[in-house]
């Protein structure tokens, strides 16, 4: 069944979430419906942190700017409480989305908690989580990436950043870059391809991304890992400015 906030709004549905960011933003619900439908506007609301304590809110070229902020655990400090006091903080000052980036212990458990207790939308980066349920960054599997996509869509979690956009035929091209792959995903991801000779595995299974997003209505943010301000020529800078 599709329950993503797009598919509503090219049917012509002004939905109740896209109403309250109307309100929200001042902004009239039929333009708020229209960005949607074209593509413009996103509202980052997975069905399941709808039903909790998520206040819809849009990103978008009619809206007003928004703010995110990184918060998670490490392998050597933080938990439960010290993650939400940081959620709680990143609210009251402002923040409109806020990241979960953990890396250390009890990553879903933490998560889960911090998506119980927010009402402002939540993302993550789910390869983060992914190499750590591996021994080596190598071992990581396409199933094991999409079956964690999977399972932090079905906690809730609103938007995704997944690094998508680098490719093998890239590689070659970071050599001479001042300062590498600064993406840490997109670094990952282009170890993972080096050492397998595939593609990336965000690509070649795009479908099977979306298919998952879809049926949760997560938002995507897609990573294209090399950021062109630091290309060591402006001829390269030209190509990945496509990108």
């Amino acid at each position: 069944m599709v329950v993503t906030q797009m598919h509503f709004a090219r049917q012509g549905q002004v939905t109740k979430e896209m109403a309250f960011v109307a309100e929200r933003e001042g902004l009239d619900p039929e333009l708020v419906r229209t960005e949607v439908a074209r593509g413009r506007m996103i509202l980052p609301a997975n069905v399941h942190h709808l039903a909790m304590k998520l206040e819809p809110m849009a990103i978008g070229i009619a809206s007003r700017c928004k703010i995110n902020a990184n918060i998670g655990n490490s392998a050597v400090s933080s938990g439960i409480d010290e993650e939400i006091g940081k959620l709680r903080l990143a609210v009251k000052h402002g923040s409109d989305t806020v990241m979960d980036l953990s890396t250390g212990k009890r990553i879903d458990e933490i998560r889960e908690a911090i998506l119980t207790a927010s009402t402002v939308p939540i993302g993550t980066v789910p390869i983060y989580q992914a190499i750590e349920e591996v021994q080596a960054p190598t071992d990581l599997t396409a199933d094991g990436l999409l079956d964690v996509i999977e399972r932090q869509a079905q906690q809730g979690v609103d938007y995704i950043t997944v690094h998508c956009g680098i490719l093998r035929a890239f590689l070659p091209k970071t050599v001479d870059r001042i300062t590498g792959i600064v993406s840490r995903g997109g670094a990952l991801m282009a170890q993972w391809m080096l050492h397998h000779e595939k593609e990336n595995p965000l690509y070649t299974h795009f479908d099977r991304l979306l298919e998952i997003c879809r049926v949760h209505d997560v938002s995507l943010s897609l990573g294209d890992s090399l950021r062109p301000g630091c290309l060591a020529d402006a001829s390269d800078e030209a190509q990945f400015a496509e990108l």
